[in-house]
């Protein structure tokens, strides 16, 4: 049976975290990787996660994407309390709701773009007719509908980036949630990939949730989130987001967020591969 879609709470932001929680362990050896985390994420928002290794913006992200739990306080989605929910109820909300991206892009290497792209709307049962349509439109998307029948090995690292979106919004989520997105590209590839997700946002209304060390790449954001020892240390605004990055000048992440506008602008178009145009469909 179908699951109702969840009813948007007025006057409420998309996503509300108070007073949250997560320790791991019991005893002397527990180990409190969130000691009271408060966080509003408004629908549409571009929001960039920041912090040393260890202070929490995975945790956050984790408990966020219904992959984890808060040990206590309140996790609001909608404006429905999300820590209340079951295991089962948690992955349909996430199957339903979000969609993710990773680092290592986590493609099945013997599957074509197309198969992989597929998965999410095979896992849901949807018709082969209707997953195929949609995972082309989700590969046109972002420029590979031409690479449909590519097995990973065929593609760039770009590319692969591409395939993994275009499989984390074929279900038309409202929220993804990107994890380094970056972290394996070079930097002609990384500012592809980040106006990929800036375009996405822009007009489709999708909200990025995008986990980053890299100052660059957070420039794309319009709300740039700190953590410091489990903690929120602070939340700057970018009213710069999504304008041309240098990577020659050092960007500044206090309260107001300036991006130098270099001039450049990498090429949109992804490194060519083997042109599918007269070969069968592997």
């Amino acid at each position: 049976m179908a699951s109702k879609p969840l009813p948007a709470a007025s006057q409420q932001p998309l996503i509300r975290l108070r007073d949250v929680t997560k320790i791991y362990g019991e005893g002397a050896t527990a180990f409190k990787a969130l000691k009271g985390v408060d966080l509003d994420i408004q629908q549409g928002d571009f929001v960039a996660v920041m912090g040393a290794s260890g202070s929490g913006k995975s945790t956050t992200m984790n408990i966020l994407g219904c992959l984890d739990v808060p040990s206590s306080g309140t996790f609001l989605f909608r404006g429905h309390h999300v820590e209340r929910l079951g295991r089962d109820q948690r992955a349909l909300l996430r199957r339903r709701y979000l969609g993710f991206v990773f680092q290592g892009f986590n493609l099945l290497a013997r599957t074509t773009a197309l198969e992989n792209v597929e998965l999410p709307l095979l896992y849901r049962g949807d018709p082969k007719k209707q997953r195929y349509e949609a995972a082309m439109a989700a590969l046109d998307k972002v420029g590979l509908a031409k690479w449909w029948d590519h097995t990973p090995a065929e593609l760039s690292g770009g590319q692969q980036q591409r395939v993994a979106i275009a499989r984390a919004i074929v279900t038309s989520p409202d929220v993804l949630l990107a994890d380094e997105p970056t972290g394996n590209l070079d930097s002609e590839r990384s500012v592809e990939i980040m106006e990929l997700l800036s375009g996405l946002n822009r007009d489709a209304g999708i909200t990025v949730l995008m986990v980053t060390h890299e100052p660059e790449m957070a420039a794309f954001a319009r709300t740039i989130v700190h953590f410091k020892d489990g903690l929120v240390e602070r939340i700057d605004t970018n009213h710069h987001a999504g304008e041309k990055v240098s990577f020659d000048e050092p960007l500044p992440f206090r309260g107001e967020v300036g991006v130098e506008d270099s001039g450049q602008r990498s090429s949109d178009s992804p490194t060519p591969g083997p042109s599918p145009e007269g070969e069968g469909s592997k």
